[in-house]
């Protein structure tokens, strides 16, 4: 039996990179808050979401190293979310064709 030697590549991210993922983080924030003085309509709950899963995406790639990890573990990720999408649209299927409460 042969005993292959894996190599796993660490790639080690600066402070720096890391301070600008943060003033990313905390300019969104600062965005998000901003919009809520605008009355957006039936906008608000869409740009809301899209900034949360853009900074929710840049917490998973730098913080928690998603970035650098292998592509099986992305995918599982992946694979995560598209199930969880797929189970909220679901859940909101039955508020469309609920009959009214009157």
């Amino acid at each position: 039996m042969e005993n292959k030697s894996i190599k796993h590549e660490h790639s080690s991210i600066g402070y720096g990179t890391y301070v600008l993922v943060w003033a990313g983080l905390v300019a969104f924030t600062a965005i998000t808050v901003a919009l809520t003085g605008f009355h957006l309509a039936a906008f608000a709950v869409v740009v809301a979401l899209v900034i949360a899963s853009v900074k929710s995406l840049m917490v998973a790639s730098y913080f928690m190293h998603v970035k650098f990890d292998s592509k099986i573990f992305k995918v599982f990720i992946l694979l995560c979310i598209v199930i969880f999408l797929v189970m909220i649209i679901l859940t909101f299927f039955d508020l469309i064709y609920r009959e009214p409460l009157i």
